[in-house]
């Protein structure tokens, strides 16, 4: 199993996805982690025939690695699920992005206006027509540390999600000027260079992730074992 589970209980499972393999799909022949972890449940178990109940409570895009928290019952995804809406889960990432910030810590919002034709999104200026049909985002970030790469140079950055957008960091760190290494839906001809320097796959990790535990009512916290 590719999916690696950090912990688990009779209430949630908590697992870290690695980079690429998607949290659900429908397609027939590709992998993903609620199929693995469907599975995995159906193994241990000792009902036979019957199809484990594997709740899920947000999810993460395929080329991001992190931590994700899944309810094993439907009383804890209703729980889990109203934390992640209403901001109580607090979601962390870790991001490797191009360039060297003026500001070392700051805040970014933005709207939103998502295509789905293309399935990206991106922002939308202030006072344009298209502003009713976004969505605010808002995010944290603050500069861990910066590497120089030849003549570039990069950050490391951590970034707190208050709101979940569809590709929401990687649009607003794009948009700021920093994008994402390895990304190739919004990076720049500048950060693809430096990319290649650095090496494949997308730089930004969901490392960890808390929450109040649906039947302990305790606050728990959770890190992923690997950044990038």
């Amino acid at each position: 199993m590719k999916t690696q589970i950090i912990y688990e209980d009779n209430d949630i499972l908590v697992c870290y996805k690695p980079a690429g393999i998607a949290v659900q799909t429908a397609g027939v022949f590709q992998q993903d982690m609620v199929s693995e972890l469907k599975n995995y449940l159906a193994e241990k178990s000792d009902t036979t025939g019957k199809e484990p109940y594997l709740g899920v409570v947000h999810r993460l895009d395929q080329p991001v690695s992190g931590v994700l928290v899944f309810a094993k019952t439907p009383a804890a995804a209703a729980s889990l699920s109203a934390q992640v809406q209403d901001g109580r889960a607090e979601k962390m990432y870790r991001a490797r992005v191009y360039g060297a910030f003026s500001e070392k810590e700051s805040v970014l919002e933005d709207i939103l206006l998502k295509d789905g034709k293309t399935n990206t999104s991106r922002v939308v200026k202030i006072g344009s027509r298209e502003v009713q049909q976004g969505k605010k985002a808002k995010l944290s970030y603050r500069v861990l540390q910066e590497t120089a790469v030849e003549e570039e140079i990069y950050s490391e950055v951590e970034i707190t999600l208050f709101t979940g957008r569809h590709h929401q960091i990687r649009v607003q760190m794009s948009n700021a000027g920093h994008p994402i290494l390895g990304d190739t839906k919004y990076g720049t001809p500048g950060s693809s260079e430096l990319s290649a320097k650095v090496g494949k796959g997308l730089k930004l990790c969901a490392f960890r992730l808390t929450f109040i535990h649906p039947n302990t009512g305790k606050k728990v916290s959770f890190t992923a074992p690997e950044i990038f």
